[in-house]
């Protein structure tokens, strides 16, 4: 292996390529600090109380990032400065050809004066605004420049979702997606792509670090997360957060002025989102069990599979997902459809047949909330008002249907036995943001190209 392999790293010592040559460059730090109370891991920057992670030869180790190599108080973290050994572009590296809007123009040249800046910015923009399309030219000036960027995300489908689009915009430069099941090794790239945990294997590496979805389940629970996204990226480099849900602590941060924001209210097609249509719908798991879809469930599905429309069906636990598919055969027998959860094998292959038109449905846990886009659909949620269901997780369901501009609308329909605080806001939110969007004159702007 070569000493490209730890530029902008940090690895343990089991897991160090040779890097003789480098040797009088080599950073070491303790993975751990400890007090006379706590353990603080300096991979995750997370702590615990020693005596609960004491192991037999009288050192600790750090329980919150196990699952990329046990860290403890006797090992040290490696790692090589990043040199940017990348060429600089005479021409641009942009290949993609496409037009912003106005609204998506102002946000896109905010983005870039913050990439240049090195500062921490969110994007709170709705679900299906085109946000990575808003990073293009940000994105295109830093690699003119030979810098390094990063853009990471919580969820594996979104970084599958991603990489291409990349790939396509910035043809020249050679990309790699990281993430725990991922073939292949890893390199040492310009433009890497990866999961938020995979962070937690970098130091000081990006000069542009974008986290995509940052209310995602795990990057919105744990701080661990947070804590490697501010060390994967240099001191002096730029933080930019995307959201269409801001949690409470950054909108905190905002109010406190602690961040700045561009603020997106409006999809590019000019196309208000679609709103929550909700049916109370009782014992509906009752009448999967006998094989029988409920009846405002059935009447909505006959009629979306009357439009030739294709759907996704949301439901709260992998439990319901074998129940309903029997179900739906037995009162859909030419539908072709998937389950898929996010322990599945064939999850990927089923998404992309889902992409490529092969699927009329999928019936998926909340694994497919978001980060995945599928042309000309309809989304139900079945149990919405269960707990699994936060307002977050409900907006960006929501926010499935109507993301194309050659399919700019769509049904978005709930089943639920009451309608629960989550739902409430989740409608409220999506209100409001029209209305926003009104206001501000983008809507009615209906660009289709």
């Amino acid at each position: 292996m070569q000493a490209t392999q730890l530029f902008g790293r940090q690895l343990l010592a089991d897991t160090m390529p040779n890097v003789s040559e480098w040797q009088s460059k080599l950073l070491r730090r303790p993975a751990m600090t400890l007090t006379a109370q706590w353990a603080i891991c300096q991979r995750c920057g997370q702590r615990t109380v020693k005596q609960t992670v004491r192991l037999p030869r009288n050192n600790y180790y750090c329980p919150h990032c196990f699952q990329l190599g046990r860290v403890t108080s006797d090992q040290w973290l490696w790692s090589l400065p990043e040199p940017n050994q990348f060429a600089r572009q005479s021409g641009s590296p942009l290949s993609w050809t496409g037009q912003l809007t106005p609204a998506q123009t102002a946000c896109s040249q905010e983005i870039s004066e913050i990439f240049a800046a090195g500062k921490t910015h969110l994007l709170w923009a709705v679900t299906g605004v085109g946000k990575t399309e808003m990073l293009f030219t940000g994105i295109e000036q830093a690699l003119m420049k030979g810098l390094r960027v990063g853009i990471a995300s919580p969820r594996v489908d979104v970084c599958l979702e991603l990489a291409p689009r990349l790939q396509v915009a910035f043809v020249s430069i050679p990309q790699i997606v990281l993430y725990g099941e991922m073939p292949g090794s890893y390199d040492y790239r310009q433009l890497t792509i990866c999961t938020t945990h995979q962070l937690l294997r970098f130091y000081h590496a990006f000069d542009v670090l974008v986290i995509d979805e940052v209310d995602a389940f795990p990057f919105a629970a744990d701080p661990g997360l947070a804590y490697a996204a501010e060390q994967a990226k240099k001191p002096t480099g730029a933080l930019l957060y995307l959201t269409a849900t801001p949690s409470k602590e950054l909108q905190r941060q905002e109010r406190q002025q602690k961040i700045s924001v561009s603020y997106l209210p409006a999809r590019y097609h000019g196309y208000p989102l679609p709103e929550v249509r909700l049916k109370l719908t009782s014992k509906w798991r009752r009448s999967l069990r006998k094989k029988q879809l409920p009846g405002a469930v059935k009447r909505t599905l006959k009629q979306i599979v009357t439009n030739k429309k294709r759907f996704l069906i949301f439901v709260p636990h992998v439990k319901d997902l074998a129940i309903l598919e029997t179900s739906l055969i037995q009162s859909f027998s030419a539908l072709k459809l998937a389950t898929v959860h996010a322990s599945d094998p064939e999850r990927h292959a089923k998404v992309q047949r889902m992409r490529d038109g092969e699927l009329d449905c999928l019936v998926t846990t909340t694994i497919l909330e978001r980060g995945v886009t599928f042309a000309n659909i309809d989304v139900i949620v079945l149990g919405a008002d269960d707990g699994v269901f936060s307002t977050a997780a409900l907006v960006q369901i929501a926010g499935r249907a109507g993301r194309k501009a050659a399919y700019p609308t769509g049904l978005v329909q709930f089943f639920a036995e009451s309608q629960t605080r989550p739902i409430k806001e989740a409608r409220r939110q999506i209100r409001f943001v029209n209305r926003k969007a009104q206001r501000e004159g983008l809507l009615g702007v209906h660009d289709h190209d």
